[in-house]
C-alpha cells in the first residue's frame, strides 16, 4: 500500500487526509507535519483510522513513498529536493513556485536522476488535457480569467502592496493583467492554476492571465482560452470556495484527491 507523508496541514492538507482516513484513497498516511504543530495536532485529532506520526520532513522522506506539498510556494524549494534525493515521488500543491526556473530544472532533474515522479494536480480549472494534446504542435495563446468574491483575494502581497481596499470594490474589477510568471507571485494562494498552465503550455512569460474581483460573485471562476494549429478552445469552471477558506476552490483539494487515486488505481484514462 502506497505510504504518503503530508507537509501543510490547512484546508487542502485536511481534505486530502481525510480522504485517506475515509478509504477513498487507498493508502496509508503514514506522516503529516506543518510549521504550525497546533495545525497538525488539530488535523491528527480528527482522524478516525489513520494515526500518522507528527514529524519533520527530514525524517518523513526515509519512510514514505510519496511526499505531498500543500503546505505554500516557501515550502517547496525546502521538502521537495529532500523527497527526491531519498527516492520518494512527490505532488506539489503549490505550483506556482515553479515561476522559478532554477528551481524547477533542479527538480526536473533531481526526478530524473533519482527515477521519480513529480505529480502537478489539476487544482481548481479543467481542460489540462486538451492543452497537453495540443501542445503536441503550435500554441498561439493561452489565457486564464480568475473571478473572485473580493474576500477571496485578500492578504495577497499584490494587494498589499498597492493599497488596494477590497472593501471598497463595488462592482466588477479588474486588478491585474499580464504575465503567468507574474501573476504566480503576486497573488501566491489565488493562481497556482496559472503556475500549472503555463507548464503544461507555452510557459509562464507567455501565458496570460487576468484577475477580477467581482463582489457579485458567491463562486470562485477560471475561464481559460487557448488557440493554437489545432483550432480554439475555451474551458469556463465556475469553483465553490472551500468552506474553511475563500482564497481556495473546493475543486483544487478533489484533485489532489483524484490523482492519489490515479497513482494506486492501474487504469488509467486521459491524455
Amino acid at each position: 500500500m502506497l505510504k504518503i507523508g503530508l507537509i501543510g496541514c490547512g484546508t487542502i492538507g485536511t481534505t486530502i487526509c481525510k480522504a485517506v482516513d475515509d478509504g477513498t484513497v487507498e493508502a496509508e498516511l503514514f506522516a503529516i507535519y506543518d510549521r504550525n504543530i497546533e495545525d497538525a495536532q488539530r488535523l491528527l485529532s480528527s482522524l478516525r483510522r489513520e494515526k500518522p506520526r507528527v514529524i519533520e520532513t527530514s525524517e518523513m522522506v526515509k519512510n514514505i513513498d510519496l511526499l505531498i506539498e500543500c503546505a505554500s510556494q516557501e515550502a517547496v524549494p525546502e521538502v521537495i529536493p529532500l523527497a527526491l534525493k531519498a527516492h520518494c515521488d512527490v505532488m506539489v500543491m503549490s505550483v506556482g513556485a515553479f515561476a522559478d526556473e532554477v528551481l524547477f530544472m533542479t527538480i526536473r532533474e533531481l526526478a530524473k536522476d533519482n527515477n521519480c515522479k513529480v505529480y502537478l494536480p489539476s487544482g481548481a480549472i479543467a481542460g489540462l488535457d486538451g492543452l497537453k494534446s495540443a501542445s503536441a504542435e503550435d500554441i498561439y495563446s493561452v489565457t486564464l480569467t480568475t473571478k473572485k468574491p473580493p474576500e477571496g483575494l485578500e492578504g495577497a502581497p499584490y494587494i498589499t502592496m498597492n493599497n488596494i481596499d477590497l472593501g471598497s470594490v463595488r462592482e466588477e474589477t479588474l486588478l491585474f493583467e499580464g504575465a503567468a510568471i507574474d501573476a504566480v507571485r503576486a497573488f501566491p494562494a489565488n493562481v497556482n492554476v496559472a503556475a500549472t498552465l503555463s507548464i503544461a503550455g507555452i510557459g509562464f512569460e507567455k501565458t496570460r492571465v487576468r484577475i477580477v474581483a467581482d463582489p457579485a460573485l458567491t463562486r470562485n471562476i477560471h475561464e481559460i482560452s487557448v488557440e493554437g494549429a489545432f483550432g480554439k478552445f475555451t474551458t469556463k469552471v465556475e469553483n465553490l470556495p472551500s468552506p474553511t477558506n475563500p482564497r481556495s476552490s473546493y475543486l483544487a483539494s478533489l484533485s489532489a484527491i483524484a490523482t492519489l487515486k490515479r497513482i494506486t488505481d492501474p487504469f488509467q484514462t486521459g491524455t
